[in-house]
């Protein structure tokens, strides 16, 4: 059924996504990606198709935990022959990163504030550990900065978030950092619109 969010052959437009596609992609476009390309929690499939159409040279390797949302991301982009069928993954589970490694690039949008910390911490262990030697992991969404949310607005979708389950909500950027750090990821932090970042993680040399 045609939603207003939902186009009739079954792509959803989240409006997120829409939101923040363009900087995104801005961002990717500077970074030179090639090659294998994982996406953790694709979601509606906007972000691949609109993503792998700009960067053709990226063979883009869309996933989901939700296996209702593997119809939306074939709508978006089985017309692009860079990239793959969309595959069900769980990323917060351990032991994935054997399935894919080695990616050249892994890239999450706006999950790590809707799991809890335990679930977190596995899921950035995996992805670098799915990195190539010269891989790169893009962490895109919303922290906390020193304990502390940076607008009124976060804030409160934090405070809505812990609300549904305490166990969730936004994660303090020096504990993500600390994580990739020991899973051997340096990380180079880029400010991003509403509040958001972009965390670049690539190995220690």
């Amino acid at each position: 059924m045609t939603t207003p969010d939902t186009l009739p052959d079954g792509r959803r437009l989240p409006a997120a996504a829409q939101r923040n596609a363009a900087p995104i992609l801005q961002l990717l476009q500077g970074q030179n990606l090639h090659g294998p390309l994982l996406e953790i929690a694709a979601g509606s499939g906007l972000h691949a198709a609109h993503f792998a159409a700009a960067l053709p040279q990226v063979i883009w390797q869309p996933t989901d935990l939700a296996p209702q949302n593997l119809a939306s991301i074939t709508a978006w982009t089985q017309a692009l022959p860079n990239v793959l069928p969309a595959l069900t993954l769980d990323a917060c589970a351990p032991g994935w990163h054997r399935r894919f490694a080695p990616q050249n690039a892994v890239l999450l949008v706006n999950l790590l504030h809707l799991v809890s910390a335990p679930a977190a911490e596995i899921l950035l262990a995996e992805a670098a550990a799915c990195l190539a030697a010269k891989g790169r992991c893009f962490f895109y969404g919303p922290f906390l900065r020193d304990g502390q949310t940076t607008s009124a607005g976060d804030a409160d979708f934090d405070a809505a978030l812990r609300a549904q389950d305490p166990a969730i909500g936004y994660k303090d950027l020096a504990w993500v950092t600390e994580r990739l750090a020991q899973a051997g990821l340096a990380c180079q932090i880029t400010a991003m619109p509403a509040n958001n970042l972009m965390l670049i993680a690539t190995h220690i040399q």
